[in-house]
């Protein structure tokens, strides 16, 4: 190697070398808290909110006036979309708990049915007379099986993701220029955006008579978008070339968790008749279409002797086709907020 080529090879690790220093120090043998380096990051923990979780919370008052037992079954995802590394599902496989955390914002009591096996696990070491009583008075004290000790469901919560579109549309740009000189200034700029979107069909069941007394199917769109923009230049002997560029997609499980929160508000709603825009005037700002909700013109009258149409009036009325209802564009509190979403 010529003494020039070893003078840059020195360089370069210097440079190496001092960048791994400002990184961090990873030492070979762990320290006295005993680990080997520390770890980066210190965002706090949060609460996962969606831009509907404040209307749930306010369903709350209603909620407690008639109390429902509802159970989450199954919300799968019906989409069999895979990362194509086969690293796992495209799609959260956890709805269902998403739908028991709405229900539980919304102040709605819940009875457990989607994961029995440890209650049934319980329930047969005490038939077998295994499990002790908490406080037991003697010998052989058991926990006792008592007939009608677990409370029933009202209704049931069940459904899918059913829909998962990549790229519905999109767009780009791109533009390149400079000067015609081999050592001219050339610069480049481009920019594109791409939508996709995510379903879900949801419906609530009546537990005793198993009657479909709720059904509601909606989709969200979620968006992305890339910028970069770059330059090259030559200055005397030197080059250099700079580049710098912004890539964002709108999180698909945040956006499944608005669908399910969302869905979860209309049938709660509905199932325990709360008034139009009781829970949707405070939510935005001035802007909010939702600002005059309670002022919404009243259906048109539906003939009584149309299946079709009664159904229509049952379960998918025109306030359930408004995009902004209940939508809150403002986090609930100064120091929780959407992921990605600006404090």
């Amino acid at each position: 190697m010529t003494p020039r080529g070893r003078k840059y090879l020195l360089r370069s690790l210097a440079v190496a070398t001092a960048a791994v220093a400002l990184a961090g120090c990873i030492s070979p043998f762990p320290t006295e808290s005993g680990r080997y380096t520390t770890p980066i990051g210190g965002s706090p923990v949060i609460s996962n909110e969606t831009p509907y979780s404040t209307a749930l919370r306010c369903l709350g008052r209603y909620t407690a006036v008639r109390p429902f037992r509802i159970a989450v079954g199954q919300i799968a995802d019906y989409t069999g979309k895979a990362e194509s590394d086969n690293s796992g599902r495209k799609v959260t496989q956890g709805a269902a708990l998403m739908a028991m955390s709405a229900l539980s914002k919304a102040g709605v009591p819940l009875v457990e049915r989607f994961d029995t096996s440890v209650a049934e696990m319980e329930l047969k070491y005490a038939n077998n007379k295994l499990i002790g009583d908490d406080r037991p008075q003697g010998p052989g004290d058991f926990r006792k099986i008592m007939a009608g000790s677990i409370p029933g469901s009202d209704y049931y919560l069940v459904g899918g993701i059913t829909e998962l579109n990549f790229n519905i549309r999109s767009e780009g740009a791109s533009a390149d220029g400079g000067g015609v000189a081999t050592s001219s200034l050339k610069g480049t700029i481009g920019g594109s955006m791409y939508v996709m979107n995510v379903g879900l069909d949801l419906r609530l069941v009546d537990t005793t008579t198993l009657e479909v007394v709720d059904v509601i199917s909606y989709q969200k769109q979620i968006i992305g978008r890339q910028i970069s923009a770059g330059v090259f230049d030559f200055l005397g002997q030197t080059f250099f070339d700079a580049s710098v560029g912004e890539s964002a997609l709108e999180p698909i499980q945040l956006a499944v968790r608005s669908v399910i929160e969302r869905a979860t508000l209309e049938m709660v709603s509905r199932l325990y008749h709360t008034p139009a825009g009781a829970c949707a005037g405070g939510l935005g700002t001035s802007a909010d279409p939702l600002a005059d909700a309670g002022d919404r013109r009243p259906l048109p009258p539906q003939p009584q002797n149309s299946t079709t149409a009664m159904n229509e009036e049952k379960y998918n009325d025109a306030s359930r086709q408004e995009p902004y209802r209940w939508y809150g564009d403002s986090d609930s509190a100064p120091d929780t907020g959407l992921r990605g979403g600006l404090q």
